[in-house]
């Protein structure tokens, strides 16, 4: 593929970007259909993110007063989970979905999950917490065991929700049993990263993994300790004492832990309001037959067990998370939606077969506005590794997935799949290794397929993609083994193909 071929266009809505092309001549080039896609612009943290039409987003429930086939097939419990990296785009779907639930539940990771999502007047919303069934004003929202909170954090979303018109009371139960993470966690995060130096994982510095450490190593705090203020001091000095003959970096004073206490007195009064046992409450849901929708952050790529250790996040992204985040019964799961793009982009260190580098990379990354939700970081960017979502696939059960941002995809003359990994001896592999060592010497085979080359933003029936995109999406399906039922062609909630 000639990187350099993308069509140009004089649409003077969109500023040109500048790159270099292969023979150092810098050449301009604007996406024909960014001004018709909702999608793209500036900012979280820096990053370049989601932007909005002045024209409002219109649902499919709208125009046709009928809930999608699709939707209305899932079952009692369904799951959101990501497929790569993370960024995949799950905050959408569940978004769309969350009006057919009656609860949505996060039961992994914290703060370092972050969902871009808009309202039906094209309001945009970043999540970080809170579940994106927030939006939908008859949905329970509910931060299971599992997750990792950051009070501070979390009243900030709920303030910044409250302002803008989303009602938030009584709409948010926290765990009694899930951790608290404090700013001395963020502190030593960004001290661990230093320590490990050029072998540093690329974490969000938001102190997850270490607050996932206080909860493996049982000195923890969790959220029903607020309820307990007398014993409150003497678990926190544990923690900041232990913090600090770990780091010399770490400053710990006797003054430090009056001012955290007297912060989280009064935190302690703010949440008790939401504080609940979750898992009786999601137990009792599903007894009453109520429709549960669990939104999974991060995704089974950097999954503890499962990603590309230690290169990984440091909870369960996957099927597993599911029971152990929110204390329901592997049986209780029905449908699980897998959540992928239509290429592939990962933030921070660690192996990444099909990345493209140089003008090929910066391209994609231009095109799809890769830059983190959370952190603003820039997205390393690749095509769509085949071998990584059979995997993912495979220890998840996925019932279908969603493809995610082919619209990006619109303007390259052809688009490669990678399909195999070879070792170094030219023998295949027979699945994705465990071995970095093996992943980072790969070979991956490619297959090409053409291009459609025309602006497929407001396309909404499948048989009116472009024959090339409809065998595109054909071909993952047969390479993969798991239907594509939802594909994305734009961030509005209009902008979702049912298939």
């Amino acid at each position: 593929m000639n990187i350099t071929s993308v069509r140009l266009d004089t649409n003077p809505i969109t500023p040109p970007s500048r790159f270099i092309t292969g023979d150092g001549r810098t050449t301009a080039f604007r996406r024909s259909f960014l001004h018709l896609n909702p999608h793209r612009l500036h900012s979280r943290n820096g990053s370049l993110i989601t932007t909005c039409s002045a024209s409002p987003i219109v649902n499919v429930e709208q125009t046709t007063g009928q809930i999608p086939a699709r939707i209305e097939s899932l079952g009692q419990v369904s799951g959101v989970l990501g497929c790569q990296w993370g960024d995949e785009g799950k905050g959408k779907l569940v978004d769309i979905l969350a009006k057919h639930f009656d609860v949505v539940a996060r039961c992994q990771g914290g703060a370092n999950a972050g969902h871009t999502i808009y309202n039906s007047e094209g309001k945009k919303f970043a999540l970080h917490l809170v579940p994106s069934g927030i939006l939908n004003e008859d949905t329970m929202c509910v931060i299971g065991n599992g997750v990792v909170v950051h009070l501070p954090g979390l009243f900030n979303e709920i303030d910044g929700l409250d302002s803008n018109g989303v009602n938030c009371k009584g709409r948010i139960l926290v765990s009694d049993r899930a951790h608290l993470l404090f700013d001395y966690h963020q502190e030593i995060d960004g001290l661990r990263e230093a320590e490990l130096a050029k072998s540093f994982i690329g974490t969000t510095k938001r102190g997850i993994g270490p607050c996932y450490s206080s909860k493996v190593i049982r000195n923890g705090i969790r959220v029903g300790d607020l309820r307990h203020m007398d014993t409150f001091p003497d678990k926190l000095d544990l923690l900041l004492s232990d913090a600090a003959s770990r780091f010399k970096g770490f400053n710990y004073t006797r003054d430090m832990l009056n001012k955290e206490v007297e912060a989280y007195k009064r935190f302690a009064e703010r949440l008790e309001p939401f504080i609940c046992d979750t898992v009786y409450y999601m137990n009792e849901s599903i007894s009453q037959k109520k429709k549960i929708l669990v939104e999974g952050g991060q995704a089974t790529m950097l999954d503890i067990d499962f990603g590309t250790y230690p290169f990984v996040t440091s909870s369960s992204p996957s099927a597993g998370g599911i029971c152990t985040g929110l204390g329901i019964a592997p049986r209780a799961i029905g449908d699980l939606i897998g959540v992928v793009k239509a290429y592939t982009t990962r933030v921070g260190s660690g192996p990444f077969p099909t990345e493209l580098f140089g003008d090929a990379g910066e391209l994609l990354r231009a095109a799809g506005h890769e830059f983190g939700t959370t952190t603003g970081r820039p997205r390393r960017c690749g095509w769509l590794d085949i071998v990584a979502l059979k995997y993912v696939c495979q220890i998840n059960g996925f019932s279908s997935l969603n493809l995610t941002k082919l619209d990006v995809l619109s303007d390259l003359d052809e688009i490669k799949l990678g399909v195999s990994y070879n070792h170094t001896d030219g023998t295949p592999m027979k699945s994705f290794p465990a071995d970095l060592g093996d992943l980072e010497q790969s070979k991956v085979e490619y297959e090409t397929m053409p291009g459609w080359r025309t602006d497929i933003s407001a396309v909404r029936n499948y048989s009116d993609l472009p024959k090339a995109a409809r065998e595109y999406v054909e071909r993952i399906k047969e390479l993969v083994g798991v239907p594509v039922h939802y594909i994305g062609v734009g961030p509005g909630r209009d902008a979702l193909i049912y298939k």
